[in-house]
């Protein structure tokens, strides 16, 4: 018999492993992601990852939670004929109220409150309240009593019914530990979690200046390459005008005609291609500050372009160190961590608990009496299944991650300054030899249509002196966005993106266009 109950139990779970193994996919089971989330600052772009299933390698789309959530909002509202007028600060304000990733962060933070709250309730007292008033009748032939006997008694000579009868019970309760090493230190770790996450919280609204400030930046360079493109495309038009006029005339040869017009379709080409960038830039922009889809927007500042006060790399580390918000949460994680080990430790300390209780008994609710028990109890682990040899493992590796952690972002901001100063530095000398090569591409084009005109040459000279304007203009527009690019990269580097970008992007000297949507 016991064989076969043995046997039936094992077919059981060869059936339920089976089960198991059908409702997943190759045998596999899936796995969610229990690492910690990191957000580069070295581009706004988001990363679309794509993870490859057991099941027969079939490779699975990335979820919308695996892109990054700083290129993503909450958009509020429905879109209005309104045409918004939206400058760089009302860009940075949306974005801090509307993006993904604030949003998100915010979330956690109230999630790590709810932990210390629970981390409390174990160190706090629990006080409850019991209100009882029960009616009874007992048949004691039910409960065996009447098969009882000794000697000159037997309770089959009694009434095997009691009752009914009756009590009432109101009474407090309370529980609370006097000395618990081990909750004590978990309510650290938790307390030091919940702050951790505030600075968090404060580092993704960094993370959402820069990605909002590039991606103002990008829409209003598209704008400028627009009309940039724009402008060629009418000077080579005139250009090609002349060649015919000049053919027609008979003082130029066909040659000169076609190269033009080739040169003129050309010009079209990348203006269409401008506008087209230009506009996705604006969707992109839209989706990163909460606006409602479909709604129109123009973008009211210009490219700024002022110098940067010098900054020395070990002025700009000292204040990145002392005011990035990610470094001063990785330091409070390392912190919890600690008060986590501790709290390892001190498991195998005694702890003293009082619980108590205070109440009024009697038959009915008007015959009571004061009743109350008091116990103080202490509670030493001997042994507990290797609990505290498992909690203790546990928490060595979560602290030796956290101390990684810390160090590999002590590394990452000192690489963070001193890119953001190298590209600083360059592109600042860029724009000064971009914008000079803008004049002479200028000069050279009119010299090359003057002798042109003249009949001293040929319309190639013409042509090549148009194409060295366009690469000047796309020089100069590209320095003036990798110039502020680095300002805004080594605000963010030092911690100070929020305050620090509004303070250098807005009505700040400008070299650039207005943008239009």
């Amino acid at each position: 018999m016991k064989l076969l109950r043995l046997l039936g139990a094992f077919v059981a779970v060869l059936l339920w492993i089976s089960m198991a193994r059908a409702q997943t996919p190759g045998g596999v089971t899936p796995s969610g992601g229990g690492g910690a989330n990191s957000t580069s600052t070295q581009s706004a772009g988001a990363s679309g990852n794509s993870s490859g299933g057991a099941g027969g390698g079939v490779q699975q789309p990335a979820s919308p939670l695996s892109q990054n959530p700083y290129m993503g909002s909450v958009p509020t509202g429905k879109a209005t004929d309104e045409v918004l007028q939206i400058s760089f600060k009302d860009a940075i304000e949306r974005g801090l109220k509307y993006n993904l990733g604030t949003l998100l962060s915010s979330h956690d933070i109230e999630a790590a409150r709810g932990n210390l709250w629970q981390a409390l309730s174990n160190v706090l007292p629990n006080v409850t309240t019991d209100t009882t008033e029960t009616a009874s009748k007992i048949n004691l032939a039910q409960s065996g009593f009447t098969k009882i006997h000794a000697p000159g008694f037997s309770f089959g000579s009694l009434d095997p019914i009691i009752g009914p009868f009756g009590y009432f019970d109101t009474r407090a309760y309370v529980s609370t530990p006097i000395f618990d090493a081990s909750s004590w230190a978990k309510t650290h770790s938790a307390r030091d979690n919940f702050e951790a996450a505030k600075y968090s919280y404060k580092d993704s609204r960094e993370l959402v200046v820069l990605v909002v400030g590039y991606g103002y930046l990008q829409a209003v360079t598209a704008s400028s390459r627009v009309e940039t493109a724009d402008a060629q495309s009418k000077t080579a038009e005139a250009l090609y005008r002349q060649a015919s006029d000049q053919h027609t005339a008979g003082t130029s040869p066909a040659i000169d005609a076609l190269r033009a017009k080739v040169e003129f379709q050309t010009r079209q080409q990348q203006l269409i291609a401008a506008k087209n960038d230009y506009q996705k830039q604006l969707l992109n922009f839209a989706r990163t500050i909460g606006l409602p889809a479909g709604q129109r927007f123009d973008l009211t500042e210009k490219i700024p372009y002022d110098a940067q006060p010098p900054v020395t790399v070990d002025e700009a580390l000292h204040r990145a160190y002392a005011a990035r918000a990610d470094f001063q949460s990785a330091q409070l994680r390392v912190r919890a961590a600690e008060a986590q080990k501790r709290s390892a430790l001190e498991e195998r300390l005694p702890a003293l608990y009082f619980d108590g209780n205070y109440g009024l008994g009697g038959p009915t609710p008007d015959q009571v009496h004061g009743t109350y028990q008091a116990v103080g109890s202490i509670k030493l682990p001997i042994f507990l299944g290797g609990k505290i040899h498992a909690d203790s493992l546990q928490a060595d590796a979560n602290l030796a991650t956290a101390r990684s952690e810390l160090e590999n972002l002590r590394g990452q901001i000192d690489q963070d300054v001193r890119n953001a100063l190298l590209d600083l530095d360059s592109s600042s000398q860029q724009v000064q030899v971009a914008k000079s090569n803008v004049d002479l591409a200028n000069q050279t084009l009119d010299q090359a249509r003057d002798r042109f005109v003249a009949g001293v040459t040929d319309n190639i000279e013409v042509v090549q002196a148009q194409d060295a304007v366009a690469s000047a203009n796309e020089s100069f527009i590209s320095s003036l966005l990798n110039y502020n690019v680095a300002r805004i990269s080594l605000a963010r580097a030092q911690g100070i993106a929020e305050t620090g970008v509004l303070e250098y992007l807005k009505g700040r000297p400008n070299n650039g266009a207005n943008s239009g949507n």
